[in-house]
């Protein structure tokens, strides 16, 4: 039987026991000149009877890991009043002031995350309740020393 006559998908004995031959080693390692890029992979690929890698003339496909991309964040920015939340809370009104910091972590997620319109949103009301906590604090300080002095003045009479 003719080898060269036999279809191209056929058993060859002679392709068979070459198989089974020691490979050659790799080629010695270069040194990259430089103002060229190293070629990819850096790694050279194994061999041996259990190596794994590209079969002779096969083409090897490299695939760069995906990059995800996040929106930047604004030139300007919109206020947080994150501080004045902080005051408000502490020292003024306590659930307004709660409200008003959760309103500031908000616009600052969303000026961090791109989105100009709900930062300006959150910022707004963020500001406002900040604003009516000040007032309603002030307005219970001020009463509860108009109210001591009211009454010391009338324990003294």
């Amino acid at each position: 039987m003719d080898p060269s006559n036999q279809p191209q998908g056929a058993w060859n004995s002679s392709e068979k026991s070459g198989m089974l031959q020691p490979t050659p080693p790799p080629p010695a390692y270069q040194d990259i000149p430089a103002g060229y890029p190293p070629s990819f992979p850096s790694q050279p690929v194994p061999q041996g009877p259990y190596a794994q890698g590209p079969y002779p003339g096969q083409s090897m496909v490299s695939v760069q890991p995906a990059v995800l991309v996040t929106a930047a964040p604004l030139a300007n920015p919109e206020p947080d009043y994150l501080c004045y939340s902080i005051f408000t809370m502490l020292c003024c009104c306590l659930p307004l002031g709660f409200a008003a910091l959760v309103f500031s972590c908000s616009t600052r997620d969303a000026n961090y995350s791109g989105q100009q319109a709900l930062a300006k949103k959150n910022s707004k009301m963020a500001r406002t309740l900040n604003h009516v906590g000040v007032a309603i604090g002030l307005v219970l300080t001020v009463s509860v020393i108009v109210y001591q002095v009211v009454v010391i003045k009338n324990n003294n009479y």
